[in-house]
């Protein structure tokens, strides 16, 4: 039989760290809650998923903001900062897979490559943007919705599209 990754029910108390002032709306999930620190005055939205690891952790930082139906994958490992807001809908993704070295297997076949994700103090993730692994979102930066994040974004600048690209500062 296969093996399932779990419910993603949990208790506030199962968690690594869990700060005051915490709310988790309803339909919100957390797989590995021992690898889930989160900070003081924290919002997570409904039906965000908080998909921790068995290995690395998932940091989330005083007065963070999680909308609805966010996704974030901490594989690699995820750090997120005071004060950043993720967008509803935003996606944090730590893995993805390598090409397989015969051309014809399928991609799934491939070895799986970790890299972290860190959103430093203060930045904020557009709506449906997607932030892909091995990034760091500077401090204060702003993540245009529906972007995709491949590479770092630096402190104060204002990213947009597919591709993400810089068009301004803040």
């Amino acid at each position: 039989m296969a093996r399932s990754h779990g419910s993603g029910r949990f208790r506030p108390e199962d968690l690594a760290r869990c700060g005051q002032g915490v709310v988790f709306e309803e339909g919100a999930l957390v797989f590995h809650p021992e690898n889930v620190e989160i900070g003081d005055d924290v919002y997570v939205g409904h039906q965000a998923i908080l998909k921790a690891y068995h290995r690395n952790r998932l940091v989330i930082g005083d007065g963070a903001w999680i909308g609805q139906q966010c996704f974030l994958h901490s594989a690699g490992g995820i750090v997120i900062g005071a004060r950043v807001g993720l967008g509803p809908g935003a996606r944090l993704l730590t893995s993805s897979h390598r090409f397989p070295e015969d051309a014809g297997a399928p991609i799934m076949s491939g070895e799986l490559a970790f890299a972290p994700i860190h959103l430093d103090d203060g930045c904020d993730i557009g709506i449906g943007a997607i932030i892909l692994p091995g990034v760091t979102v500077g401090r204060g930066a702003q993540v245009g919705a529906g972007a995709v994040v491949t590479r770092d974004v630096p402190a104060g600048a204002i990213v947009t599209g597919v591709p993400a690209r810089v068009i301004g500062a803040r």
